[in-house]
């Protein structure tokens, strides 16, 4: 009958569950760190400690948030946390964007419009109700995420005392020359009924009704003049190319590039003049053939004058650079109230901003013949006027990219209108930024040329909205002068002073004369309110500068890369602008979220993944390990099968910081920790390894390559510990007297590895890493994100005189092992042979090999993970494989050990144990064994 011999083996145990339940785990750890204020411990753990600020970006306070939000989140929290894990105070305050027009709607969708059903006041009130109750929502969703800060004291653009210092941060840029008041075309959303800023407005394709118009020329003979000896009779025209007929009401002008070449073409009925390079594809869109009469640079037309097409009026020919030969005709149709360029050329000609469209997209109801109508449609209108006056020469439908508002996904005109501008050029605010743009650490690199593309070319920023919800714009014109008050500045201070205490209402509310006294009579009262984007851009002064515990500039912002056009440049003006430097040190941006085929999400491909279902289902880690692991820089895939693909991952991890655990459950550090020089030889380079490893992780974690962290510590799981060093310490682990020196160093490297793993794991699976911490042997602090990266790895000297002791002796053992495996694997499918352990190999090697594999001894067949291993020279270059090494498996001839599994000669030879090999009846009554190497 078998004896029972379990009770003589160490087997692994832990109650760190195998099964990780973490949809059920994570809220309970999370309520532990709110409960324990486990926020406030970190800082006090980092108490005078070097700071390192990640400024948040702040979302809008409106909707659940998507798997986007996730991902900017969890990024910044990993960060966060490896920064204070390696040292670094780094407090992290977030933030939420609170005004603006998609609260107005939604409180809209209940009450209806302001001044209607409800008061302004009323209006505002519940604005900022339905606001805190998203923020609310949203502050719950981040913390499941495992995102750890400041949230019970997170900044709101719409608490007084940010309102108060958003209005200062307009007084300062008003003191340093960069506001400006303009009539001045802007992006203008029909649905909002307001201006919109650079980052509202998404390009989607439209199709438009591209046509070929002629503006005749009112004195042909001063065109013929300007050709030279040139003569003919009957009309001459220049040709215009516009995919926006309903802007032709307004036109000023035509303009021509003053160094383009530009030819008159005879086509029988008239003279065109159109650009050389595109007149041959313009002469076949309009179906006519003709002969070129001349040619003259755009210069020699300057001044010429030319008949509206259908009104009564006459507009010039100018030159301007930003004409191009890239399409259409080269003469320009020039309306300044619709478009920059045109406004920009129409200032240096002075011409009349002329806008005869009101703030719902229809035309003024004084304009001929097409008062009332809405723009859009207006075209089909305009076109049959311009074919009833003979000028249409050409009509065709043209898909192209068109400007929209990003929150309607309606297209959008240019409008001009009077707003309120930064101006880029008035103090040398562009000029400045760029200088900073060029200070600023970019990462990826190309966010660089990104921004200063970027800001090389955007018009002044209109900063002025025409809406409810939002932070005022307080300020005072003369109604005859337009100029504002003198003591706009001083003002400006007093209308915060009481904001700060009594809220917005303290200037919405106010009679003018409570401002101004006697001049009230004089000056009239901006209405107008601040765009969202000075909200949140000015956070660098309302946030940084205000709280003692971040301080600017900041370290580090981060988001998704379209805020190269949204808050990086709104932050970088407006710090430009108020102190002469860029707001951020370190500018980090990731890429968008797509599916699995790299599809945009949309509900309606039915493809979009909720963060919320994921951590439901699968728990947040595994949603924090799948960001890590994707490369942020690029667009990143997800799909419910790519992150099942994270959860196989996390598992592995988690399994592998398992085992560790349960092989350390009689290990006490205080009492059984052995010395590295005490330690066996494979056991010191493991450590070594680790060693190696978290250098490794924390430069990734310095570079945020976050990716390169998850395949290393991933490998280091799978390769390092469970294809190696894991698999050959069982039997020293299970087998030796409890207490032995060789298992006693196994558990003193595995304890130090899991100390160190646990670390590594913590910025990235914050849940699990905290739940490991607790079943660590040894007295700790009560959370493992209030730790710092482990110190107690050591490397193996460089130059040991025991060649066993380097790096490279066992990574040649590993490649051994790789070997054998694969002869063991082939054994098992052709034999039908079982485990390694019941196989005897004979190795065939080199002189120079057998040397080297001789000084493990016997200790070799623990290292292969067989019963016995026979070592046979072989010249060099005779028939071998690999690394100069040929196995041969076969099965072992002699007994299995029941207690150790290994099929040795001496099994039976106990009289009392006769189940048993010598080794283990003297680990469990003897001496025990000694183990040197492995």
């Amino acid at each position: 009958m078998t004896q029972d011999y379990k009770a003589t083996l160490n087997l692994p145990d832990t109650s760190f569950p195998m099964k990780a339940s973490l949809p059920m785990r994570e809220p309970e750890r999370l309520r532990q760190w709110q409960d324990m204020d486990l926020y406030a411990q970190v800082r006090q753990a980092r108490q005078g400690a070097k700071r390192f600020v990640l400024h948040d970006g702040p979302p809008y306070a409106n909707g659940d948030i998507h798997i986007g939000h996730a991902v900017n989140k969890i990024l910044k929290d990993i960060i966060v946390r490896s920064r204070t894990q390696g040292g670094w105070d780094a407090p992290y305050v977030p933030g939420w964007d609170c005004h603006g027009l998609p609260i107005e709607l939604n409180v809209e969708k209940k009450v209806g419009k302001p001044d209607v059903k409800v008061s302004s006041a009323e209006f505002r009130r519940l604005c900022r109700e339905y606001a805190q109750s998203q923020v609310n929502k949203q502050s719950a969703d981040f913390q499941r995420l495992g995102v750890l800060g400041d949230w019970q004291h997170p900044y709101l653009t719409m608490n007084p005392a940010q309102e108060a210092d958003i209005v200062r941060s307009l007084g300062t840029l008003i003191k340093r020359g960069h506001v400006q008041k303009g009539l001045k075309p802007v992006h203008w959303c029909l649905d909002c009924a307001s201006a919109l800023a650079e980052a509202e407005v998404e390009y989607q394709d439209r199709t438009s009704p591209a046509i070929d118009v002629a503006f005749t020329v009112c004195d042909t003979d001063e065109l013929m003049r300007r050709c030279g000896s040139l003569t003919w009779t009957g009309q001459a025209a220049l040709v215009i190319w516009t995919t926006t007929p309903w802007t032709l009401p307004a036109n000023q002008a035509v303009c021509v590039h003053p160094e383009i070449s530009y030819v008159l073409v005879d086509t029988g009925e008239r003279v065109l003049v159109l650009a050389k390079s595109l007149h041959e594809a313009a002469l076949l869109r309009y179906g006519l053939t003709g002969q070129v009469l001349a040619e003259v640079t755009g210069r020699e037309l300057e001044g010429l004058s030319l008949n509206h097409p259908w009104d009564s009026r006459r507009v010039p020919v100018i030159v301007g650079e930003h004409v191009t030969e890239d399409a259409g005709t080269g003469c320009v149709h020039t309306a300044p109230a619709h478009g920059q360029e045109d406004y920009a050329v129409g200032l240096v000609y002075h011409l009349p901003v002329d806008n005869p469209v009101d703030a719902d997209g229809r035309f003024h109801a004084s304009v001929p013949l097409l008062g009332g109508q809405q723009v859009f449609k207006a075209n089909a209108v305009i076109i049959e006027l311009l074919k009833e006056h003979g000028v249409l020469l050409s009509h065709q439908p043209l898909v192209h990219s068109y400007p929209h508002c990003w929150r309607h996904k309606t297209p959008v005109i240019f409008r001009a209108t009077p707003q309120w501008f930064i101006s880029m050029q008035q103090s040398g605010l562009r000029d400045a930024a760029l200088t900073a743009i060029d200070q600023v650490d970019w990462v990826p690199d190309w966010g660089q040329a990104r921004i200063r593309g970027m800001v090389e070319q955007r018009p002044d920023w209109c900063i002025s909205r025409q809406r409810t919800w939002g932070v005022p714009l307080p300020l005072f014109v003369h109604r005859e002068l337009g100029h504002w008050h003198p003591d706009t500045p001083a003002l400006i201070e007093k209308i915060a002073e009481r904001i700060e205490l009594e809220g917005m209402d303290a200037w919405f509310a106010s009679e003018d004369h409570v401002w101004l006294g006697d001049e009230a009579l004089q000056y009239e009262r901006v209405k107008d309110t601040l765009d969202v984007w000075f909200d949140s851009g000015v956070t660098h002064a309302c946030v940084l500068d205000r709280r003692p515990d971040l301080g600017s500039p900041a370290d580090l912002y981060l988001e998704g890369s379209d805020q190269h056009r949204g808050w990086f440049q709104s932050s970088l003006l407006s710090s430009v602008g108020m102190t002469g430097h860029a707001p951020f040190r370190q500018v980090l941006t990731h890429g968008f979220t797509v599916d699995g085929q790299g599809r945009k999400m949309a509900k309606s491909l039915g493809n979009v993944i909720a963060p919320q279902k994921v951590w439901d289902s699968l728990g947040a880690d595994v949603l924090r390990l799948w960001v890590a692991a994707t490369d942020y820089r690029g667009e990143m895939s997800v799909s419910d099968e790519i992150l099942s693909r994270a959860a196989d991952a996390y598992r592995r991890i988690r399994n592998t910081l398992r085992y560790l655990l349960a092989n350390l459950n009689d290990f006490s550090p205080e009492r059984d920790a052995l010395p590295a020089e005490s330690m066996l030889a494979l056991d010191r380079w493991v450590v070594d390894r680790a060693a190696q490893l978290q250098t490794e992780i924390c430069a990734a974690y310095d570079d945020y390559q976050f990716h390169v962290i998850y395949h290393r510590l991933h490998n280091f799981c799978t390769v390092d510990l469970g294809g190696f060093y894991l698999d050959i310490i069982k039997d020293r682990q299970y087998t030796m007297q409890a207490d032995s020196q060789a298992r006693r160093s196994a558990q003193t490297a595995q304890w130090h590895i899991a100390e160190a793993m646990v670390r590594w794991m913590a910025p990235i699976l914050c849940f699990t890493a905290d739940e490991a911490w607790g079943f660590l042997p040894g007295s700790r602090t009560a959370s493992v994100h209030t730790s710092m990266w482990y110190e107690g790895l050591t490397r193996l000297p460089e130059h040991s005189s025991q060649e066993v002791l380097s790096l490279e002796f066992w990574d040649d053992l590993i490649k051994l092992k790789s070997i054998v495996n694969k002869q063991l694997e082939g054994a098992r499918v052709e034999q039908g042979m079982g485990s390694g352990l019941s196989a005897s190999v004979d190795l065939y090697v080199s002189p120079a090999w057998k040397q080297r594999l001789m000084l493990l001894g016997d200790e070799l067949r623990f290292v292969l993970i067989t019963s016995a291993v026979n070592l046979h020279e072989v010249p060099e270059g005779q028939d071998q494989e690999v690394t100069g090494i040929r196995a041969v498996v076969n099965p072992s001839q002699y007994t299995k050990c029941v207690r150790c599994w290994h099929y040795v000669a001496d099994v039976g030879q106990h009289e009392q144990h006769p189940e048993l090999c010598s080794r283990c009846v003297a680990n469990i009554e003897g001496v025990g064994e000694v183990r040197r190497f492995a």
